[in-house]
């Protein structure tokens, strides 16, 4: 067994972990739910950051848009919370409330809980789509191209049309399967 298949058995089940892998259109809905929570977390963090990096103009109560290192510190903030709240929410057999939502639970190959590692390995490859995006977007914008760039942002998550077992990419990456949750 290698840490990228588990085996299977002729219903489509880790014969190891007795599990059941979810749906591509069940991963989706879950997706988009999850999508929503972390635009919201996102939201408040952002909001709560915004006094520290932004100017205020002189004499007024107006903010400003920070300079590139106040956006610059902001991204960070921001990445390390969606890490913190993700690596939290995968690790130790936790679930997100999507996952919870959906009845979906992530799992390693062997069927156990990914560890903070594991997580954060997932967390980090799930940036792979938007991080070539923004790369694409740098190289195609001088000739007036740079908005074909818009659909590498969901890279990750359409690799699972090409992918032979349906797994997102940032699962391939980091050894992870999503499976339905039978409790």
């Amino acid at each position: 067994m290698t840490r990228d298949a588990p085996p299977r058995s002729t219903h489509g089940e880790s014969a190891a972990a007795g599990r059941v892998r979810a749906s591509l259109g069940r991963r989706f809905g879950a997706l988009l739910y999850e999508s929503l929570l972390l635009a919201a977390l996102m939201l408040i963090a952002g909001f709560l950051l915004t006094p520290l990096v932004s100017p205020t103009a002189a004499g007024t109560r107006q903010l400003q848009v920070p300079d590139l290192t106040g956006r610059v510190l902001e991204f960070c903030a921001l990445f390390a919370v969606g890490a913190l709240y993700s690596v939290w929410s995968w690790s130790g057999g936790r679930r997100t409330l999507a996952m919870k939502t959906w009845r979906l639970r992530l799992v390693r190959a062997d069927g156990s809980a990914p560890d903070r590692r594991t997580a954060l390995l997932r967390y980090v490859a799930a940036w792979l789509g938007p991080l070539l995006a923004v790369l694409a977007y740098a190289a195609l914008r001088p000739a007036g191209l740079g908005a074909h760039a818009l659909w590498l942002v969901g890279f990750n998550f359409l690799w699972a049309f090409v992918d032979r077992e349906r797994r997102f990419l940032h699962d391939r990456i980091a050894g992870t399967w999503i499976v339905l949750d039978r409790t």
